[in-house]
């Protein structure tokens, strides 16, 4: 059975034509107007955890560093600078998830220790301080409580701060009668003042639906300016990873050749077989007895169209037809329509061309395991997905309304997504609190045509 499917109007490869300019600017409105409130809602939360958090860890992490001469920070201080790390790499998926903000991940990685196995505590401990990426989050930490903080809220006031305008301009101006009440600039004391503090919140309301999105976005601007790598590292770690992944991708493809050669074996070519031999029979048995003869034809027939329907399916799981013949945006269609019921699934796309073959069958094959994820673990009822290209970097978010918890890494099917993606130069960013939703961000550099 199929679930149903959402499409909406695209530019460029999509096959639907618009449905006028009027909704198409109502519709990027109401989107504007969803994305502010977002921004607002995001940048309180930021505000509250970036002053807490940064003083927490700067403090912690201070204090552990300055008790290595004593000999305790050299068991507490990896454990602290680990803590540290998750926290900061919880901020860059949040940079990618919300603002579409990219932050790369710096960190050396360990060498193996004695045996094998991970270093010890105190190596760790000396290894982590001299790598730079330690002494940008600590630097980030101190600019976060500060620059950081202030943006955050800029964000969450420019949405927020309005509804107390408006609600002295309804009256509540009367609970401050006996003294004068400062609404921004505005002294309130009487009617007059109370309508002048709602007309100010109506232009603080419209700037913040026209810029709080883009406040937000500075802050994770900032966080990307301390935490992103330098140039140097940048390139090595780009290096390492694009070795990583070219190793990956031969396993991967030896993998799938094995998986092709294994599906050929037991499926399409075991009924080709089949067939042959019933035909053999057939032609012994068609003048001693037809009645036998015909019912084996039936029976090869059936082989015949069985071993096709293979054949097809095994292709479709190589390079699916739909793909190669109109693009990525209606072969994920293709996959929404194929989910089962009672799942809905919208796809929105807007692509104004279309990526190179390879570039199109990761993206899509991303798109095919994230989706199998979704309808396995997830529980979820609706899916939305949405494909976007800009600045050289086609986008591709999956969100479910699901129950969350879903992680990259311990052989998960989002970890082989990541390996596809690195084979590219691509990233993949998963946001999945416990309870939902769930929404995972592939990013892929390249060129439309």
């Amino acid at each position: 059975m199929s679930g149903n499917a959402t499409t909406r109007n695209t530019t460029g490869n999509g096959t639907g034509k618009g449905t006028g300019n009027g909704t198409r600017n109502g519709t990027i409105s109401r989107e504007r107007v969803r994305a502010s409130l977002l921004a607002g809602v995001r940048g309180l939360a930021l505000a509250v955890v970036a002053p807490a958090g940064g003083i927490a860890f700067l403090v912690t992490s201070v204090l552990s560093i300055a008790f290595i001469v004593l000999g305790v920070g050299l068991f507490t201080t990896p454990m602290v600078l680990a803590a540290l790390r998750r926290y900061a790499n919880q901020r860059r998926l949040l940079a990618a998830a919300w603002s579409g903000v990219r932050v790369p991940v710096p960190y050396r990685p360990f060498p193996e220790g004695a045996g094998g196995g991970a270093p010890g505590p105190v190596r760790r401990c000396f290894l982590m301080l001299r790598d730079p990426a330690t002494w940008r989050d600590l630097q980030w930490l101190v600019v976060d409580t500060t620059a950081g903080f202030f943006l955050a809220l800029l964000a969450a006031a420019l949405i927020l701060y309005p509804l107390e305008g408006f609600a002295l301009a309804a009256g509540v101006w009367r609970a401050f009668a006996d003294d004068t009440y400062w609404y921004a600039f505005v002294p309130v004391t009487g009617p007059g003042t109370g309508l002048a503090a709602g007309a100010l919140a109506l232009v603080l309301l419209a700037a913040g639906l026209r810029f709080s999105a883009d406040v937000l976005r500075l802050h994770f601007l900032l966080t990307k300016a301390m935490l992103a790598p330098t140039s140097e590292r940048e390139m090595a770690l780009r290096i390492e990873r694009l070795t990583e992944s070219r190793h990956d991708a031969v396993d991967s493809s030896a993998a799938e050749l094995r998986r092709i050669e294994r599906d050929l074996h037991d499926g399409a070519q075991a009924r080709i077989v089949a067939m042959g031999m019933d035909l053999g029979t057939i032609e012994s048995l068609i003048e001693k007895n037809p009645a036998k003869a015909k019912e084996l034809i039936g029976k090869a027939r059936q082989s015949s169209a069985e071993a096709l329907t293979e054949l097809r399916d095994l292709v479709r799981g190589i390079h699916p037809p739909v793909l190669a013949e109109r693009g990525l945006a209606d072969a994920v269609r293709e996959l929404a329509l194929r989910l089962p019921l009672p799942l809905e699934a919208e796809v929105s796309a807007e692509l104004p061309g279309r990526a190179e073959p390879l570039v199109e069958s990761a993206a899509y094959f991303a798109v095919s395991e994230t989706l199998t994820n979704a309808v396995k673990h997830a529980g979820a009822d609706r899916i939305w997905v949405d494909l976007s290209y800009s600045g050289g970097m086609l986008r591709v978010s999956v969100t479910d309304n699901g129950a969350g918890g879903a992680v990259i890494g311990g052989g998960s099917g989002l970890s082989g997504v990541e390996r596809r993606l690195g084979t590219f130069d691509g990233v993949l960013a998963v946001s999945s609190p416990a309870g939902g939703p769930t929404m995972v961000t592939m990013e892929i550099p390249c060129e439309l045509s």
